[in-house]
């Protein structure tokens, strides 16, 4: 049974920073596509950042461009997003995703696994 073990997350004031890690497991040596979705109160889950199993390749959501960064760890079933800049309109629950596979494309569609979700909040 694959789940995906999430950590960190929290309150910061805004302009601080935050970082969440997220393990596949037991170990794989699969291919998996990972990333990071949110859902703010009242509002739909929406995409955040995505990257591919090598690592060479990611992608993110406009409004955290510049501001998160996603990374993979070593070995690669850990995957991290550390957000700096963190404004009011980050808070919401933070959710690891894992899609088999190859490339970075990361939809709610083609997710295989979840996270539990983690916290942030941002106060201003």
């Amino acid at each position: 049974q694959v789940q995906l073990v999430e950590s960190g997350g929290g309150l910061v004031q805004a302009g601080g920073s935050l970082r969440l890690s997220c393990v596949i497991s037991p170990r794989t040596y699969s291919n998996y596509a990972m990333g990071w979705f949110r859902q703010a109160p009242g509002k739909e889950r929406e995409f955040v950042a995505a990257i591919s199993w090598t690592g060479g390749s990611t992608d993110y959501k406009d409004s955290v461009k510049g501001r998160f960064t996603i990374s993979r760890g070593n070995p690669k079933n850990t995957v991290y997003l550390q957000m700096n800049s963190l404004v009011p309109e980050d808070t919401a629950v933070y959710y690891c995703a894992a899609r088999r596979g190859g490339g970075y494309g990361l939809s709610e569609a083609n997710v295989n696994y979840w996270g539990q979700g983690s916290q942030v909040t941002v106060s201003s």
